[in-house]
C-alpha cells in the first residue's frame, strides 16, 4: 500500500465505507453454536459467525477442516447436531422451502450430463427454478457462451463447465450464493472473470460464501475470512483483523530513508535492515509519529498476505505449521 500526503487523513481513523457496507447491513446467513456429530466423530465442534448481505466470506482450512459440512449446513441439505441456524432472517426449517430459489450453489467440480448442451443445461434448472427462458439467453450471453451454447457438454473446457456452473447457480437471482472451490483448475483469465461476476452480485446484496485454498485470489476480494482447523473456528475476521490476531510483523519501506527515521528515539526500537518492522497493533500509531512528528510522507506500508496469516494462525492452533493440503 502506497502511503502519500492522505497519510494523515488514514491516522484520523477517516475510513469511507464501501457502498455494501452503507447500504446492506442484515444478516443474510447467521450460525450459532453449530455442532456436527457422526457417532464418535466430530465434524464441527460449536462453530458460530455471520455474513452480511452484500458482503464476501472465505472459508478457509485444510481438507477436512468442516467447510463442505458448514455448505452443507446451510443448504438444508443436512441438519446440524445441535446449534442454530437462520438464513436471511429465518430459521433453517422455515426457509428450507425456498431455500432452492434463494439459495444458489456450486459444487467443487461441478458435473453435468456430457451429451446435454450448455443451453439445455441452462433451460432444465431454470424449468426447475420457475425462471423464464429470457433469463437463460440472458446469462448465456452475460458468461460469454454464445457459441458454444448448441454444443455438448463433453466439447467444454474446464474454464466454460464452470462458467456454466455460476450461471446456473445464479439462475433464480439468489441472495446467497455458496460457492466450493470455483477457481481449481481455471487459468488467470477466467478466474478473474469469475471474482467480476461474484463482485457485480455483491453490488445487488448478495451474500456470497467461497470455500477456497486459493487464497491468493480471493484476498482482494473477501470482506471477511473464516479459518477452520478439525472442525473448530480458528479465527473469524476481515484481513486486518486476522493480521493483528497472529505473530506476523507489518513493515514500512521508504523511498529513501531520511536521518530522522534512524536517529528518533520512538522509532528505533522498531528498526530493523532499513525498515520499521512491528505488529499490526502498533501501525496507527507509527504512522501518525512518521507524519505528525517527522513530516514524513512518501513511505510504503506492507502488511502480511493472507496465505502467511493463515499459516501462522493455523499453526498456533494446531502447534505446528501447517500447509493447504
Amino acid at each position: 500500500m502506497k502511503v502519500a500526503m492522505n497519510a494523515a487523513t488514514q491516522v484520523h481513523g477517516v475510513n469511507h465505507k464501501s457502498r455494501a457496507e452503507n447500504t446492506m447491513s442484515q444478516l443474510a446467513i447467521q450460525l450459532t453454536d453449530v455442532s456436527l456429530r457422526y457417532n464418535d466423530f466430530i465434524a464441527l465442534d460449536s462453530v458460530s459467525f455471520e455474513v452480511e448481505a452484500g458482503h464476501t466470506l472465505a472459508l478457509l482450512g485444510h481438507n477436512g477442516a468442516g467447510k463442505s459440512s458448514l455448505i452443507k449446513i446451510i443448504l438444508g441439505l443436512i441438519p446440524p447436531t445441535s446449534g442454530t441456524v437462520t438464513i436471511l432472517g429465518q430459521s433453517a426449517q422455515e426457509s428450507q422451502a425456498h431455500n432452492c430459489v434463494r439459495l444458489g450453489y456450486l459444487p467443487e467440480d461441478a458435473s453435468f450430463y456430457d451429451k446435454l448442451t450448455g443451453c439445455e443445461v441452462l433451460s432444465y434448472f431454470a424449468a426447475l427454478k420457475g425462471i423464464s427462458q429470457r433469463r437463460v439467453e440472458t446469462l448465456i450471453e452475460e458468461f460469454g457462451l454464445e457459441y458454444a451454447q448448441h454444443r455438448q457438454l463433453k466439447t467444454y473446457s474446464k474454464g466454460m463447465k464452470q462458467r456454466l456452473g455460476v450461471a446456473q447457480a445464479i439462475l433464480a437471482e439468489p441472495k446467497i450464493l455458496l460457492l466450493d472451490e470455483p477457481t481449481v483448475g481455471l487459468d488467470p483469465q477466467a478466474s478473474q472473470f469469475l471474482y467480476g461476476k461474484i463482485n457485480q452480485l455483491k453490488q445487488a446484496g448478495c451474500a456470497v460464501v467461497i470455500s477456497t485454498h486459493e487464497l491468493s485470489l480471493v484476498e482482494s476480494h473477501l470482506d471477511r475470512a473464516l479459518i477452520m482447523a478439525k472442525g473448530k473456528r480458528v479465527a473469524l475476521g476481515t484481513s486486518s483483523e486476522l493480521s493483528r490476531g497472529s505473530t506476523l510483523k507489518t513493515s514500512i519501506k521508504f523511498t529513501e530513508l531520511s536521518e530522522r527515521v534512524k536517529s528518533n528515539a520512538f522509532l528505533q526500537q522498531f528498526y530493523c535492515d532499513d525498515l520499521l518492522q512491528f505488529s499490526a497493533a502498533q501501525k496507527p500509531e507509527i504512522v501518525q509519529h512518521l507524519v505528525s512528528q517527522c513530516q514524513i510522507f512518501d513511505f510504503e506500508i506492507k502488511e502480511p498476505r493472507l496465505e502467511d496469516i493463515y499459516h501462522d494462525l493455523m499453526g498456533q492452533a494446531l502447534g505446528s505449521p501447517v500447509g493447504q493440503s
